[in-house]
């Protein structure tokens, strides 16, 4: 029986006929938060894009409970369990209610309710925001509506990208407490997170990339205790991009 987990082995990227990714593996269990941090351009994003199917790869290995994925669209990938949490909190040009609905359209009519119902259940601010345009709600609200596309999708993964991005504090604790709930049912978290004291604080393992490459993989423990491995990791990254630049 295959191992429950979404798994990356030995994944190489290329963007723009540049090597981006290096040999990356990773994995994300059921029911927690995995943690991927490391500094701008060590290639944390692309990973995500990819495992996401919205970036192609020149080889490895992508699986959701043992069903491979690589090579499969972004709907496709969405409908084997696999959702992802764009940086930016990205909205389409639609009302909120609307924008959840277009989330649905790979749910019959009564699931799609069903799920709808759910999510706004994760984010009830949203209910009396259904019919205003969601381009004019606050960051916060932005990223509530984007979480909540995600889990409308049913997704057994759920890949963040920058969580706490451009938000002020009391909303990042907000949707920090909602995630824990989200993992709590089940669901396995990949979040990238430029604040690492949280997302350190959330997660049991995380993951360190470094010019593409993972340079640790453990416990968000031992981030903890030594975090000459993160400055390091962030150090090295910065010295890289003035060395291209100079």
């Amino acid at each position: 029986m295959a191992r429950k987990e979404l798994t990356v082995r030995n994944l190489f990227v290329a963007r723009g006929g540049r090597p981006v990714l290096r040999d990356v593996s990773i994995s994300v269990p059921p029911g927690e938060i995995t943690a991927l941090l490391g500094a701008n351009g060590a290639g944390k994003s692309t990973l995500v894009l990819t495992i996401a199917g919205a970036l192609p790869a020149l080889r490895g290995d992508i699986s959701c409970d043992g069903k491979p994925l690589l090579g499969q669209s972004p709907d496709a990938v969405r409908r084997q369990g696999v959702a992802l949490v764009l940086e930016g909190h990205p909205v389409l040009g639609l009302s909120v209610g609307d924008n959840l609905a277009a989330a649905a359209l790979m749910h019959t009519r009564h699931e799609a309710d069903r799920e709808i119902e759910a999510a706004l259940e994760i984010f009830p601010e949203l209910r009396n925001r259904l019919s205003i345009p969601a381009q004019l709600l606050s960051g916060g609200q932005k990223q509530m509506v984007v979480i909540a596309q995600a889990m409308i999708s049913r997704p057994r993964y759920l890949l963040i990208d920058e969580l706490s991005f451009g938000l002020a504090p009391a909303v990042v604790s907000r949707l920090a407490e909602t995630i824990q709930i989200i993992a709590a049912r089940g669901v396995g978290i990949l979040l990238i997170e430029q604040f690492t004291t949280l997302a350190l604080s959330l997660t049991k393992r995380a993951y360190v990339m470094e010019r593409g490459a993972v340079a640790f993989a453990g416990s968000s423990e031992e981030l903890r205790q030594h975090p000459e491995i993160l400055h390091g990791a962030y150090l090295a990254s910065g010295q890289a991009a003035a060395a291209a630049h100079g």
